[in-house]
């Protein structure tokens, strides 16, 4: 199977509490999850979910129960790569259970989805906003992709390399970003980013790599481009993304899906 969903943001917080005291991201999820089940029939196969940071808002044990009972719906299988809001080691008890996670050290994976791979990266710097990706990550980076050879690479990450014109968040953006380019430069395939933490889609080439930020299913982080701003948040609708490999000359073909209900589908003509 040659797709994925990216679910990003998700933000949980404990049972009767609102992320932020305004968002129901709890509600969101299941929204999500809801349309990403509703919707599987008509797409491609899907291989998994991909959660690409902030499963929780505070990293507690109780929120990432919580997390769990809300994604047990899913119908395909998912795997993660923390945020800042997350804690490493209560994020590694909560899915221990999955064979993707390590039992130490940063939260870093290799899917191989057939014709491309996908890196997941960890970012969290516990008590920061901003991400980097350590030493032992760039080096699992570096080995991996040489092992991979040419094949067509995805690296996940939740903190981007992205200027989104959003003051504070560029400024708790990723770290070490160079490096992680530089390594993808160097590699004889086609390589590119995913990302999370902007609450936008957003989407840049830099230094010749696609680099795609995807939108939350709860709550945005609100669109202010001006100097003397602070981060706010806006209850614009939710979406997750959804990618698809086209083959070598169509490559990862990437469409944000709305969650929830919405009128139609009607027929153009007839």
């Amino acid at each position: 199977m040659t797709s994925f969903i990216q679910l990003t943001d998700t933000h949980i917080v404990s049972e009767g509490s609102l992320a932020y005291g305004r968002s129901d991201t709890a509600a969101a999820l299941v929204s999500a999850v809801e349309t990403i089940n509703a919707r599987l029939p008509l797409l491609d196969p899907v291989d998994c979910v991909v959660l690409t940071g902030d499963l929780t808002d505070h990293g507690s044990a109780e929120e990432y129960t919580r997390l769990r009972q809300l994604l047990s719906p899913l119908k395909v299988p998912l795997r993660a790569i923390p945020g800042n809001h997350d804690l490493r080691e209560a994020m590694r008890a909560a899915f221990a259970d999955e064979d993707w996670m390590p039992g130490s050290g940063p939260i870093q994976w290799h899917h191989d989805f057939g014709p491309f791979s996908m890196i997941g990266l960890d970012t969290l710097v516990e008590g920061a906003p901003y991400g980097l990706v350590c030493e032992d990550g760039l080096l699992f980076l570096e080995r991996t992709l040489s092992e991979l050879g040419d094949k067509p690479i995805v690296v996940a990450t939740h903190h981007p390399w992205i200027r989104s014109g959003m003051v504070e968040m560029d400024r708790n953006n990723l770290r070490n970003g160079q490096a992680v380019l530089e390594l993808l430069q160097n590699h004889s395939g086609p390589a590119q980013i995913i990302s999370g933490h902007l609450h936008r889609a957003m989407s840049a080439l830099v230094g010749g790599i696609l680099h795609q930020v995807a939108p939350a299913p709860c709550h945005a982080v609100h669109l202010d481009q001006r100097e003397d701003t602070t981060n706010s948040l806006v209850l614009e609708p939710g979406n997750v993304t959804i990618y698809n490999w086209r083959g070598a000359d169509g490559g990862l073909v990437s469409d944000t899906l709305p969650v929830g209900n919405h009128p139609g589908p009607w027929p153009f003509y007839g």
